[in-house]
């Protein structure tokens, strides 16, 4: 009898390791996005991304106090893809998942302001002021991105470019899997570097 529970407490032990890893398991690459709603956003609309079915959708973790997103926005570099998304009828979202008294934290108006005086265009911005939708998405660095398509399926997840740093006469010389990710969506092909690793500053969750 007690050999009997034993195996299965046993058994039950690795079913529940099992269902936590799932749940805590990062999103993949060719699988359906992680769905989210309800999530605040610089000009007060609820996001829910069930309703953007149909479009492309890029996420944008960011943080405007980290080096290197200074970097590709000092540069004018994401404000261009921004551009570039805008153009082909993709939604641009940015996500900041810094917690209230990190840094990286903002309010809806001075997120406002400040993409004004970067240049930037995103279609919107969105809080996540306790972490829930980041660590859905596994999300750990700024920048770092992750590119849906219109079937809801996550097609690019990872990090900006080829080249880990914060200085911005890097840009040129790196690989940018965004723009090169858009190229081949918009001819209708598979993302081939479809996972990258992403680089930059810890994203600044609560805990």
């Amino acid at each position: 009898m007690n050999s009997n529970r034993f195996s299965l407490l046993a058994f039950l032990s690795v079913v529940l390791a099992f269902v936590c890893t799932s749940l805590n398991a990062e999103p993949l690459v060719d699988k359906p996005a992680p769905l989210f709603s309800g999530a605040e956003s610089a000009n007060g609309s609820k996001i829910n991304l069930a309703d953007l079915r149909g479009k492309t959708v890029v996420l944008e973790w960011t943080n405007h106090e980290c080096p290197f997103v200074v970097k590709h926005y000092q540069s004018g570099n994401i404000p261009k893809l921004q551009k570039i998304a805008a153009d082909k009828g993709y939604v641009w979202i940015q996500v900041i998942s810094s917690a209230p008294g990190k840094q990286g934290h903002l309010d809806g108006p001075t997120a406002q302001k400040l993409n004004d005086e970067r240049g930037a265009t995103p279609a919107n911005t969105l809080f996540d002021h306790d972490g829930t939708i980041g660590k859905l998405y596994g999300a750990t660095n700024t920048p770092q991105l992750f590119i849906i398509d219109p079937e809801g399926i996550l097609v690019y997840k990872g990090g900006i470019d080829s080249i880990a740093s914060a200085d911005q006469a890097d840009i040129a010389k790196a690989q940018n899997y965004i723009s090169a990710a858009f190229d081949e969506l918009a001819a209708g092909k598979k993302v081939s570097q479809s996972s990258t690793k992403p680089y930059g500053c810890t994203v600044k969750y609560a805990s």
